[in-house]
């Protein structure tokens, strides 16, 4: 045989070699550091390098849900989580996506499952006056970070009790951002939309005597009117340090979010594999234990992926049929 068939056999067997051993990268994107998406994206890329073959992945902090809706649409985030107001926006091109100059409605999102509900905190210090959404007017707020879904609950919530921009001095800073400006004085009062308990809060709640302002009555009603995912919920005494009675407040499912696009046997492995490990997600975060395909199933604010219809129904569950994707 000459040099150059053996080098090109050499080649081939190089070239089939590197294919079968190619990984294939995901990324997860997630939100801050001091939030429950960080840990759980986490969570989740352990989950396909250990059970997945032929796939790596990485979570990636980011700005959170608005930013993730988009960067799900736009193919450069695989995986996602982002909360259920803000991808119903997206699917249908309302609220943040729906302006002139803004985002356009993004068609091509699906819900893989529903992670856990996020619960809305309204942080303050001991002794500040705040105990409601109304005396919020005139104060300093921290309405979460740009492009976060926390910003978008607390945008919706405010608009429905009557509260505008306008009315307050508003910030947009991430989680560990609003606690430190807490912490300093340099703000009132900060909103997180989060899975309970979040480090952010525990860690401040170290340092200072927090309260967190229950939303409540008629401005608990005004509230849940502003979306169609939102749903009251109790956050429950002894979750923070100095936190002694439960807090009335409002909750968000968080869609765990991918595109049309994404491989059907991926997305159906992906979900075999959270739901079978589950344990290893709640070891990360206690917010885990609340993520089920029934919950995925009762919550989901869009269509599921076709993998994700076939994981459902391979295992016993009824898809409804208005998240059955679109042809």
């Amino acid at each position: 045989m000459s040099n150059r068939l053996v080098l090109s056999a050499l080649a081939a067997v190089a070239l089939t070699f590197g294919l079968a051993s190619a990984q294939n990268s995901l990324s997860i994107a997630t939100g801050g550091t001091g939030g429950t998406y960080y840990p759980t994206g986490g969570a989740y890329a352990e989950l396909i390098n250990n059970y997945i073959d032929g796939y790596t992945a990485a979570a990636e902090s980011t700005g959170a849900s608005v930013a993730n809706s988009g960067f799900i649409a736009r193919g450069e985030s695989d995986i996602a989580l982002a909360l259920a107001d803000t991808v119903l926006q997206a699917y249908t091109g309302t609220g943040n996506f729906g302006g002139e100059g803004e985002p356009p409605q993004l068609p091509n999102l699906r819900a893989l499952g529903v992670a856990y509900a996020n619960t809305v905190h309204l942080v303050t210090l001991a002794g500040s006056g705040i105990e409601s959404l109304a005396d919020l007017e005139g104060k300093r707020v921290s309405v979460g970070a740009p492009g976060s879904g926390t910003e978008v609950s607390a945008q919706s919530i405010l608009e429905a009790n009557g509260i505008t921009y306008d009315d307050i001095d508003e910030q947009r800073l991430n989680f560990n951002e609003t606690a430190a400006a807490l912490r300093d004085g340099d703000i009132d009062a900060g909103f997180w939309s989060v899975g309970p308990p979040t480090s952010s809060i525990l860690d401040l709640a170290t340092t200072r005597d927090i309260e967190i302002v229950s939303i409540e009555g008629e401005e608990l009603e005004n509230g849940l009117g502003a979306s169609e995912v939102f749903a009251p919920v109790t956050l429950p005494a002894g979750t923070y340090t100095g936190v002694d009675e439960d807090v009335s407040t409002i909750g968000t499912p968080n869609v765990i979010l991918v595109a049309a696009e994404m491989d059907e046997q991926l997305a159906y492995d992906f979900l075999d594999v959270l739901y079978t490990n589950i344990d290893e997600v709640i070891a990360v975060h206690p917010s885990a234990n609340n993520t089920t395909p029934e919950l995925s199933l009762a919550a989901s604010p869009i269509p599921f992926h076709p993998g994700a219809v076939r994981y459902f129904e391979d295992n016993g569950y009824e898809v409804p049929a208005d998240l059955m994707p679109p042809n």
